[in-house]
């Protein structure tokens, strides 16, 4: 029980961050150096190196997905019309890309394949590959 009570906290800490990586890096996604577009490259690193870094470290795809989907609803949420008539994200060719490049990288991480059964099956035939060398 207890278990399930902390993946589900922990899965609700990865939303609520993930949101907060994707409000950060869809308002700093405008800023262009002349024609480098440094707020959509940063922006696109920090999103990618949070998920990979939760994926990695809590060794689970829905955490990443969790705070994938807290970035991809924070990111729709902000870029629609608001009360006063302001667009976070406008809709022009850097906005849509933005968009774009966000969903990308939360699909791209959360659907690559789990390597480490391979790396452990491979340790195994190698090692029973070495035990029967040796008896041989």
């Amino acid at each position: 029980m207890r278990s399930v009570i902390s993946r589900g906290l922990s899965w609700l800490a990865a939303l609520l961050i993930g949101g907060v990586y994707g409000v950060a890096a869809t308002i700093a996604h405008s800023y262009t150096l002349g024609p480098v577009p440094v707020g959509m490259i940063l922006g696109a690193i920090a999103c990618a190196a949070l998920l990979i870094a939760l994926r990695t470290l809590t060794g689970d795809r829905w955490a990443a997905l969790a705070a994938g989907f807290g970035m991809m609803a924070l990111i729709l949420l902000i870029s629609q019309r608001g009360p006063g008539g302001s667009v976070v994200v406008p809709n022009t060719p850097l906005g849509n890309i933005w968009m774009y490049v966000a969903a990308g990288i939360v699909v791209l991480v959360v659907m690559w394949p789990d390597l480490s059964k391979v790396r452990r099956l491979s340790a195994s035939a190698a090692a029973a590959g070495d035990r029967h060398s040796r008896a041989s």
